[in-house]
């Protein structure tokens, strides 16, 4: 895209601007840089540009400011094997049997803290001087709920509303409070699109990888959001919960595969889990199970065959030192994430299938879905093959499927008890039976999500449906191997610089600073 060349000459300023606490204080000083006084118009574009990427995790692999190892530090040994979308072949990668590596969390929170916010303070900065402020800063405020709630719902209270103040300290927020916001942020923002319907965000147009500063495409995200986030709080605040899912429905949520959300990569914005996918990982035993069991379509487009042999196997997680199988018989990562097709495999942001989904769950909660939960689950499944260019014959048979997942081949890795498959319903909708109509959306979903893993993990903790077979063995004292990770742990560096805020926020955790407290939402 033209405008690269531009974006990356101001890289090193919108990545310098600001920071969030005390222990970047030689960028905040550095007289060499631009001040936030000399911003205009202009830099809106690149800015958004900037956060977008950053905010996604990602990164850019050639030296200006980060890697695309922090989306492997981050996210890949994190969520992508919390919630079992891969495992891990090297008994040295501990985040995978829950314990914490204190530097490769750090690295997730410095990123996000030190690039994406600075960039995001950036463009609302040269914002105030654009000719369509309002409309600007409603994407604007969109994004932010986007790239916040992912933090806040790994960590629970983050700095949030002086987030990139510049001070030496700063201060974190509920996540209640958080929430509250989002919602307030987003129903402002839809608003504006409303008023503006038709048009386009001028001075986005050339940056916004996703929509290209489409108004109505961001209403329709925003209102796609905004049903998610109601479904997370739905246990926590369940009549505002419904509200806002409705409100959501009513004013135009995401329909079609067409108007799902995906940030197209290019070579100097590659997608970094085709960068890393070979760098140690495997299919799961708990997607094995479920793919092969549903006999699902997508099973060769999510993962290769082995290599031994072309089948398709996944491996235990938490394996560690228990691990007596050859990784050449096990499945790595599909073709669309191989290594040569990072600058042409595009970014999931959000589906219109994960929405259908989220609607499917509203309406077994009594809500106005527009729909009924067996409507709406089924056309989510049928919009996630066709957003993997399924054949809708095999759709057809599958959403009509009766078969359920099977044992994994490295089953016997388990102990006897825990060789029984978690799943087991099939995918053919159960109206019968609420709480297996729950499960099989909660799997659907799942499956559709991948590989999403940030919001994966989120929905498994909230939902706390048994979709995963349990870790060979958990090196985490407080998490069991049959449990999940609540939340990430505070990180060490802001106990050494931001000592008196972190410990409030501990206060707001409303437990110990650890893997096993569960975040505000998340009260089942």
């Amino acid at each position: 895209m033209k405008n690269m060349i531009k974006i990356f000459k101001l890289i090193f300023i919108i990545g310098l601007v600001g920071s969030c606490t005390g222990d970047f204080d030689e960028i905040n000083t550095d007289p060499s840089k631009i001040t936030a006084e000399s911003l205009d118009a202009s830099f809106v574009g690149p800015a958004f540009a900037n956060v977008i990427y950053r905010g996604l995790n990602q990164g850019w692999g050639n030296g200006i400011s980060d890697d695309q190892g922090t989306y492997g530090l981050g996210t890949t040994l994190h969520s992508t094997t919390y919630v079992q979308y891969l495992s891990t072949t090297s008994t040295s990668f501990q985040t995978e049997r829950y314990a914490f590596n204190d530097s490769w969390r750090a690295r997730l929170w410095t990123r996000f803290y030190t690039l994406a916010v600075p960039a995001l303070n950036t463009a609302y900065e040269a914002a105030e001087d654009a000719e369509d402020n309002e409309l600007t800063n409603a994407v604007l405020d969109v994004w932010k709920v986007e790239i916040y709630h992912r933090m806040t719902d790994h960590f629970g209270p983050i700095p949030y509303f002086d987030a990139g103040n510049g001070g030496e300290t700063v201060a974190y927020d509920s996540q209640e409070d958080i929430y509250a916001d989002f919602f307030t942020l987003l129903d402002n923002a839809i608003e504006v699109f409303d008023a503006n319907a038709g048009g386009s965000v001028g001075p986005l147009v050339g940056y916004d990888r996703i929509y290209d500063g489409n108004v109505d495409s961001w209403k329709l995200f925003a209102n796609s959001l905004k049903l998610r986030l109601a479904l997370r709080i739905s246990d926590i605040d369940p009549s505002n919960a419904q509200v806002y899912a409705e409100e959501a429905v009513a004013s135009g949520v995401m329909l079609s595969s067409s108007e799902s959300a995906f940030y197209e990569v290019s070579d100097d914005t590659p997608h970094n889990l085709n960068i890393i996918a070979t760098w140690g990982f495997r299919m799961s035993a708990s997607m094995e199970s479920i793919l092969r069991g549903y006999n699902d379509p997508r099973i060769g487009l999510f993962y290769s065959g082995a290599s031994s042999d072309g089948e398709y196997r996944g491996q235990p997680n938490g394996g560690g030192t228990l691990r007596d199988w050859d990784d050449d018989d096990t499945s790595e990562i599909g073709p669309s994430y191989a290594y040569d097709l990072s600058n042409s495999t595009d970014i999931l942001v959000m589906t219109a299938a994960e929405t259908y989904f989220n609607r499917a769950e509203g309406a077994l909660n009594g809500w106005n879905m527009s729909g009924s939960a067996q409507e709406l689950y089924e056309t989510g499944i049928a919009t996630s093959m066709d957003e993997w260019a399924v054949d809708s014959g095999e759709t057809s048979t599958y959403i009509a499927g009766t078969t359920t997942p099977v044992e994994p081949y490295l089953v016997e890795q388990y102990e006897v008890d825990d060789r029984t498959p978690p799943v087991q319903v099939p995918v053919a909708f159960d109206n019968g039976d609420d709480t297996n109509a729950r499960t099989q959306i909660a799997v659907q979903k799942y499956l559709a999500l991948f590989p999403e893993s940030w919001e994966a993990w989120a929905d498994l903790r909230r939902t706390d449906i048994q979709i995963l077979y349990p870790l060979l063995q958990s090196d985490n004292s407080n998490i069991s191997r049959y449990e999940l990770v609540s939340r990430l742990p505070f990180v060490p560096n802001e106990y050494n610089t931001n000592a008196v805020e972190v410990t409030n926020a501990v206060q707001l955790l409303n437990g110990v600073d650890n893997g096993a407290t569960k975040v505000w939402w998340d009260v089942n």
